[in-house]
């Protein structure tokens, strides 16, 4: 038997064939972006903390990752015949395949956001959270555009295996490619013309649809931008004029600006903090010093709430922020007055700066968020500090085209831009060259100098004499000293004096 080409050729044109592709096209994209939808909401689920909604969420991919698609779609196409009042919408073929592929398809695409939310650093969720973000803006403005750059891929291929799954649907009596064809070769025969014309629908759509999403890959791969603006003679008017507002007003007579009580942190029952108070008045730079392991880190990350106290109470100018209610015998249960969070300022020692924003939008983020301001005013604050850290020129670009001097220095204007009361920084110059520090510590010193209320974590001994109006030394979990800084040089406490020596040596 000869291979009938202009019986194949003819085929390329028929109408049933096309109306069938567009069938499937209808179906595969809108399960594919339904699975997307709800695919991230079981992957969140999944990583939940909370087992009432880990364990269904990990239920539901384990049984419907086993179950073979066929054996779904004939199931749901015929559930009518349990329940009749179903039979109004899987009645149809359509909207039964339609269904049945977005179950199946939601337990695959959760595993795949699995892997985009692992992959993003702790540290963008702490970022977005210091900067008083809610659990669905953290999602929704930092973690699923990133998750969602790093999973294209597996879900690119997702739509192809769903295009090609999508054949399984004539089983319920769905009018597309495959049955168009089966009807066709029932009736002459040509099976292999036939089916190489088959064959052909598939791959135009697979083709197309492949285009279109490695093209939105690429537009959504910062990496391959290339930003070379530069501020005009607009920009650089704006930036030079004075801001309106320099910071959130601190009522005289509302006491400490920060003042932390009994503070208590252990981890798996080793108490890494322990009763530690202390107290910064507005104004008041405090530089907190001592060895590794000390508890300088998880002092300053309770200050935040980026940790949870086991015990003891936060106050931000007299006022309650974070503290433990006690009810008869239950355990206590941690209050937060979330909008205390806004006073303050949180500067990390691995920048966290958000890496699919740029240097401008990392700055306004967070205040459109909370909607400090018109945008004309908020575009206004960020020129003004980013002239301010010396980075107006580099606005426009992303944090990977910035060194660790430059991207510290940024995430310093942007935890300014929401006008803290208190900043605080955890070593902030830890994680840089030692020929970056100088220029990071000169933007603290001149914070210092306009009278601006910090608190600094730090292993720069000089500077921190340097800048301080009290130095807090923590040995053990435990704060051994606090007073001054000429008082301390003068060897009051001998086991600061020892640090101080090992420090200055090394």
């Amino acid at each position: 038997m000869t291979f009938d080409w202009k019986y194949l050729l003819s085929l390329l044109s028929d109408v049933d064939f096309w109306l069938a592709t567009w069938t499937v096209i209808k179906l595969s994209v809108l399960t594919w972006v339904i699975s997307i939808g709800l695919g991230f909401l079981v992957a969140l689920a999944q990583q939940s903390p909370r087992k009432i909604l880990s364990l269904p969420a990990r239920f539901y991919i384990w049984l419907f990752r086993s179950i073979p698609l066929l054996v779904l779609l004939i199931f749901v196409y015929n559930l009518p015949q349990a329940a009749p009042a179903l039979s109004v919408v899987l009645g149809n073929p359509f909207w039964a395949g339609l269904i049945a592929l977005v179950i199946c398809e939601t337990a695959y695409v959760a595993e795949i956001h699995r892997g985009g939310l692992l992959s993003i650093n702790k540290g963008q969720r702490e970022a977005a959270q210091a900067l008083g973000l809610r659990f669905v803006g953290i999602q929704w403005r930092i973690v699923i555009p990133q998750a969602l750059r790093v999973a294209l891929p597996a879900l690119t291929n997702e739509y192809i295996s769903i295009v090609k799954l999508s054949s399984l649907v004539s089983v319920i009596s769905l009018t597309e490619i495959l049955m168009v064809g089966q009807r066709l070769y029932s009736q002459n025969f040509l099976v292999m013309e036939t089916m190489v014309a088959v064959a052909f629908y598939y791959v135009v759509i697979v083709t197309v649809f492949d285009f279109i999403l490695k093209r939105a890959e690429k537009m959504l791969d910062v990496t391959q931008r290339k930003v070379d603006r530069q501020p005009d003679a607009a920009i650089l008017a704006l930036a030079t004029r004075p801001r309106a507002v320099a910071a959130r007003q601190i009522a005289v007579g509302q006491g400490p600006a920060l003042q932390a009580s009994r503070l208590h942190k252990a981890y798996n029952n080793v108490e890494v903090l322990g009763a530690v108070n202390l107290q910064v008045e507005p104004g008041e730079v405090v530089s907190v010093i001592g060895p590794s392991g000390s508890g300088k880190t998880t002092l300053i990350r309770l200050l935040n709430g980026l940790e949870q106290i086991d015990n003891g109470e936060i106050q931000i100018n007299g006022q309650p922020f974070i503290h433990l209610s006690r009810q008869g015998t239950q355990k206590p249960r941690i209050v937060e007055h979330v909008e205390h969070r806004l006073r303050i300022g949180m500067v990390f020692q691995s920048f966290n700066l958000f890496p699919h924003l740029s240097v401008l939008n990392n700055l306004l983020l967070a205040p459109r968020y909370h909607r400090l301001g018109a945008e004309d005013a908020l575009k206004h604050d960020a020129y003004a500090l980013l002239h301010k850290v010396g980075m107006l020129e580099h606005a426009w670009k992303y944090p990977h085209q910035l060194s660790g001097g430059q991207q510290q220095r940024i995430a310093i204007a942007r935890a300014l831009m929401m006008r803290p009361q208190i900043m605080l920084f955890d070593e902030p110059t830890s994680a840089l060259d030692p020929e970056k520090v100088s220029e990071v510590l000169q933007v603290i010193e001149t914070l210092a100098l306009e009278g601006t209320t910090m608190v600094i974590v730090t292993h720069e001994m000089n500077f921190a004499f340097k800048v301080s109006d009290r130095i807090v030394f923590m040995e053990k979990g435990r704060v051994i000293c606090d007073d001054a800084p000429a008082a301390l040089r003068n060897g009051s406490n001998p086991r600061m004096e020892a640090f101080l020596k090992d420090v200055m040596l090394a």
